[in-house]
């Protein structure tokens, strides 16, 4: 009973104050504010119109469509090369991403739009079986705006999945354009969406998305307001008065006084230039007034960044505006087409795995490869040094992978092949190359030691540019040559290139055994005899550091 009997307590879940009327439950101007729904999605001409003649509507609009269909994909997985060609030019041919563009730019503009998939012989109501395909009997994609079409809602599919209760039919309403009145079965048929909205909501769009025009549209009236205003500001920037004694008289009696007091303003504004004369009477006042407008810019920006908020495109997108201060723009559109990638995923990946299967069928009569992969090119455009560090860091990456035995030469060319369109370089590698890369010689890696030098040197380390590897081989053909002891030639290798001994053991192979040191001094011509392993005469001069003027060309010039 005493729990019945309890009072409620008030609750405190936000801060008011009612002597001063301060917060929403307070009878104070804020706590007016509301929000309402402006139906615009349904206002099919008003929207049409807005898209007609506002530039920020039709960039809203179309930007958003046209990048995530601007770069296309590129396959990655292993398929027949001409397989891929031919997939690759029936997107040019169909014009499949144009019709693609148009379908996301008329579902965002309007808040839904579909596009049916032609297959030529097969009839629009019966659901698409991808078997049945023939060949050569897919002709493209026809784009279908939210008001040519009508969801048939007393027809859902019951199947459990991804479509189950969405319209099973779409009857076409609009037959303008020589289209049949065909009731279409969905199967055939990729929806997209504009804004998805509740199901509630979605209940008063007739099972639709809504249009972005809708959440911008007071932004929008407020920046065209603004602009238009400034505009109107312009033409009373700069004033001029004329005060005349007894005016309205004047203007009361008319006849001849009016018509010389206009033949006199007349003429003042024939002579009233840089190089003319104001003739005025005594009593007469001339004056001018100039006005300055002060901060409209910073409100017109204000408002352009709401409306670049609202609709997910940064200014130097939607606005092509110039990135200020310290900014270089390249932040907000690394962000953007993050937002397009995740898109491209959520929303344009199913359809085109469906498209590319429906392609595949009609080409060459069977379905794609279950491990077929593909992947969007990306929209971000790297600078010319950026893209050569990323070709130097793959081409040293597949180089180190190759020497060190954890990938083949074939899969290598393959790699970086692939890569092509982000570093630039191996696009020309053919399929003949790949193929012909099982037969070459495998890396030095992967050679024994007693394989690895055969009196000719071969290079170990790709790192190396052209001059430190000729120095290297200078060194061991030297030692090959009896002019330098080996152990000498080996802690060469091991101080100038910071290796180990046993990767310079590796190198210098079996030259230098039976070390004998050429005399360079003295009147014999008989050699000196060092044993293997000995080391040089201490203060003996080398052909590079004995004395004289001259510069002494000799082994050793790779140390100047």
């Amino acid at each position: 009973m005493a729990k019945n009997n309890r009072k409620p307590q008030p609750t405190a879940d936000s801060y008011e104050n009612m002597m001063a009327r301060v917060g929403m439950q307070t009878p104070n101007q804020h706590s007016a504010s509301t929000y309402k729904p402006n139906w615009t999605s349904r206002n099919r001409m008003l929207i049409e119109n807005a898209y007609r003649s506002s530039w920020i509507i039709g960039a809203a609009v179309d930007s958003v469509s046209d990048d995530m269909t601007r770069k296309g994909i590129r396959i990655t997985s292993e398929i027949d090369p001409k397989a891929r060609g031919v997939l690759e030019s029936m997107f040019d041919e169909l014009e499949l991403w144009e019709n693609l563009n148009n379908i996301i730019k008329w579902s965002r503009l309007y808040g839904g739009a579909l596009g049916l998939i032609l297959i030529e012989g097969q009839a629009p109501f019966t659901p698409l079986r991808p078997e049945t395909i023939g060949q050569g009997k897919f002709k493209g994609l026809l784009p279908l705006d939210r008001w040519q079409v009508n969801p048939d809602l007393n027809r859902r599919i019951k199947v459990i999945g991804k479509d189950l209760g969405k319209p099973e039919f779409y009857n076409i309403t609009n037959t303008g354009r020589g289209i049949p009145a065909w009731k279409i079965h969905h199967s055939r048929l990729i929806r997209f969406d504009g804004v998805t909205l509740p199901y509630q909501q979605a209940q008063t769009e007739n099972e639709w998305g809504m249009s972005i025009v809708e959440r911008i549209f007071d932004r929008l009236t407020a920046f065209d307001s603004a602009t238009t205003g400034a505009a109107q500001l312009v033409y009373k920037a700069h004033l001029r008065t004329y005060s005349i004694d007894k005016l309205r008289e004047i203007i009361a009696l008319g006849g001849a006084k009016l018509d010389a007091l206009l033949k006199h303003m007349d003429m003042i504004r024939q002579f009233q230039s840089n190089e003319g004369m104001t003739l005025m009477d005594k009593n007469d006042v001339f004056e001018t007034h100039t006005y300055t407008f002060s901060g409209l810019d910073k409100v017109l920006a204000q408002f352009a960044e709401q409306i670049s908020g609202a609709v997910g495109i940064p200014l130097v997108r939607l606005f092509g505006q110039s990135p200020q201060g310290f900014s270089t723009g390249d932040a907000d559109l690394a962000n953007y087409y993050d937002n397009i990638g995740t898109q491209q995923e959520r929303r344009l990946r199913q359809p085109l795995r469906r498209l590319l299967d429906v392609m595949h069928r009609s080409e060459f009569g069977q379905e794609l490869p279950e491990d077929f992969t593909f992947e969007f090119n990306p929209l971000w455009q790297m600078s010319d040094l950026d893209r050569s560090t990323i070709a130097m860091n793959t081409v040293n990456a597949l180089n180190g992978a190759l020497d060190g035995g954890m990938m083949n030469l074939k899969a290598a060319m393959n790699d970086l092949r692939e890569m092509a369109d982000v570093t630039g370089i191996g696009s020309s590698i053919s399929d003949e190359d790949i193929n012909n890369a099982e037969n070459e010689a495998p890396p030095l890696s992967e050679l024994g030691p007693s394989q690895s030098n055969t009196g000719e040197f071969t290079e170990s380390n790709t790192n190396l540019n052209g001059a430190q590897i000729s120095s290297m081989v200078e060194i061991v053909s030297s030692v090959a040559a009896g002019e330098l002891p080996r152990d000498t030639g080996i802690q060469m290798l091991v101080t100038s290139y910071h290796m180990d001994s046993t990767e310079a053991e590796r190198i210098m192979g079996s030259v230098g055994d039976g070390f004998t040191a050429k005399s360079t001094e003295g009147s014999g011509d008989d050699p000196q005899t060092v044993p293997a392993g000995g080391k040089p005469i201490p203060n003996q001069s080398t052909k590079d550091s004995a004395g004289g003027r001259k510069h002494r060309q000799g082994i050793l010039r790779w140390f100047k």
